[in-house]
Formats: structure tokens, sequence, C-alpha cells
């Protein structure tokens, strides 16, 4: 039987991966996460638990989801020389070869996070450098390495200077600032995406997903809070910074879509934008969930909290023109789904 690994499988589009392959695939998934960050599995996995060994936990009726709970630079150093026969034994299932790699594991947080403990964030070259060397080894069938819109120059973001970002406007040759610590190390990773790609003969792709977001997002990301706050009606309601500041917001859903066609097209270690192609400002977002709530609050803007770049949006032609990819899901929908997931958590249920 096949297996794939999702590091870091519990955090946010981690665990949203790990459903998806359950449900599309007959292969075993590995999923390994430290639970720093991440949702213990019985919050979100809706497969019931067979038993548990140690670390080592099983879901589901033929025990397919295999839940590692541990850091996974200590799984990569136990499994390095043989992991096949590793994740066999540790599964005590007889599997043949790793599929798919999923790399998800990271230092995350948000603008919070990103600002406010930039050296904290650093620690994803560690967690990176392990993660490529033991691919280096073993030369999976497919290997995704996620970087991020982070990676672009902040110079193309400002205010008076926005642009749709490009996949070209990243170039290792003349080199544009990227954002703090979190953009060096996801650039740093693109960068060795292509040395595995070139020097080692792993298929591999790069993905640079914009402001993904979802229904089961957590409160440290800004979707998911404003949604909570329109949902109890806040009044004035509170943004960071003026709100002028936009993104560009894609759904989870077209994220998956998107990163497991581009596992199929593209093994070169060459990067794409995922998003919707389209600027929103956060006050366009509180607008949008306000009216869901029926209600048009005072805006109270936080001017002393972190808000990073001005406009960060991409353009998405390379990926219409190689994958023949587009989002499904707009902005008004994805929106109103995470609007109806907050009145549930927040409203209903008090």
């Amino acid at each position: 039987m096949n297996f794939h690994i999702v590091t870091g499988g519990c955090g946010f589009v981690g665990r949203n991966m790990v459903k998806r392959l359950f449900k599309t695939t007959e292969d075993v998934i590995i999923f390994v996460d430290d639970l720093s960050v991440g949702w213990d599995p019985e919050k979100w996995l809706d497969e019931s638990l067979q038993r548990s060994e140690g670390e080592v936990s099983f879901y589901g009726v033929d025990s397919r989801l295999v839940f590692i709970q541990d850091d996974i630079r200590n799984v990569l150093r136990a499994s390095i020389e043989k992991p096949v026969e590793y994740f066999s034994h540790l599964t005590g299932q007889e599997l043949q070869k790793l599929d798919k790699f999923f790399h998800f594991a990271a230092i995350v947080g948000g603008r919070a996070m990103i600002d406010g403990d930039p050296i904290k964030v650093a620690l994803d070259l560690a967690i990176d450098s392990e993660f490529f060397y033991w691919i280096s080894r073993n030369k999976p069938e497919n290997v995704l390495y996620p970087s991020s819109s982070a990676a672009y120059p902040i110079d193309l973001q400002t205010d008076t200077d926005a642009i749709a970002l490009s996949e070209t406007d990243i170039n290792f040759s003349k080199m544009g600032q990227p954002d703090m610590t979190y953009g060096w190390t996801k650039l740093t990773g693109e960068f060795l995406a292509k040395i595995i790609a070139e020097h080692y003969g792993v298929k591999i792709v790069c993905i640079r997903p914009f402001s993904g977001y979802g229904e089961d997002q957590d409160l440290s990301y800004p979707v998911p809070a404003i949604a909570a706050r329109a949902a109890k009606k806040e009044d004035p309601f509170e943004v960071w910074g003026s709100g002028k500041q936009g993104r560009d917001f894609v759904h989870i859903e077209d994220v998956l879509d998107c990163t497991l066609l581009a596992m199929e097209k593209i093994t070169d270690g060459s990067a794409i934008n995922i998003g919707q192609g389209r600027l929103t400002s956060f006050l366009e977002i509180i607008d949008l969930f306000t009216e869901f709530a029926g209600y048009k609050p005072t805006i109270k803007p936080l001017l002393d909290k972190p808000v990073g770049v001005h406009s960060r949006y991409c353009n998405m032609d390379y990926v219409k023109e190689r994958l023949g990819w587009e989002p499904k899901i707009s902005i008004r929908e994805g929106m109103r789904r995470v609007y109806d997931a907050a009145v549930e958590k927040y409203v209903n249920k008090d």
C-alpha cells in the first residue's frame, strides 16, 4: 500500500489536506504535528480513534489515518535511513511506496508572530533544512514545498506602488527584500527546492498561497477573527491599522485544488501563485461580514497594531496558462461560509 506524509498535519492547511487525501485516496495518510499550534485530531477529524500506541494514534475503521505527535525533525532523523521500513513498523502496515510528501510544518501565528517574534519564526530554517536533506536522500514520488506570498519584495506592495505580483517578480539573480524573517525563510526554501529538483532529480513544486482562509481557521488570523466579532455585533468595530490595507483572499478548498493539480503538472521546483488575483481591503471584509450580520458599526482604527505591507495581491495569468486553473469560490461565498461557521461557534452555542 502506498502512503503519504503531511507535516504540520494539524495546522489549518495541513488538516484540510489530510481530510482531502483521506476522502480521495485509498492510501495510508501519516500526519505529523507537535501540537504547539495545531489542533488535536479529536477536535477536527470526523473519523473515530481506533487505538493509540505511545505518541502514535490510529483513526478510521481501516486505520489509514496515522497521527504522530512529535516534532517533525525527530521523525525525519529517525526515518532517514529506511523510511518505508520505519513507517511500516510504526503503523503496523505493509507499506510499499511513499507517494506524496506535503511539508506544511512551520512556525506560524499571523502578523503578531511575524512582527513580534521574528527570530522564533526563523526556526523555520532549521525545520526546512532537515526536511530538504531527508528529501534528497529518499526522493518521494512527488513533493510539495509551501512557500508564501511573503517571499515577494515588499517594495512592490506599498500604498503607492502596489502591483499584481507575478511569479517572475522573484528573481534569485536580482533580489528584492521579502517580508521579515518569514519571507526570508520561505525564499530560502524555494531556492533549496530548485536545488533538490536540479541536483537530486526530485519532483517538487512550490506554491505561494496568498491570504488563505476557511471555516476552521483559528482566531489568530484576521478573517475568522473579524467574522466572530461581526457575529457578536461588535460596535465600535476595531480594525488593525487603517483597514485600508488589502490582501488577496483565497478559500482553503481552492488552495487544495490548485496544490494537488500543481503537483501533477510541475516537477522542476518552480513556484506558482495561489489567489483570486483580486485586492480586497480589510474594511471591505468588515463591510461584508457586518452586512451578513445585519448592522452597520462605527469603525475604530487601531493604529498601534502591526499591519504588514499595505497591498499584497497576485497575478494569476501564469497559473491559468500553465495549469488551466481558476478559483471556484468567490470572496462573497467563501466569507459567507466563514460567517455562518462563526455564528454556530460563537453565537448559537451561547
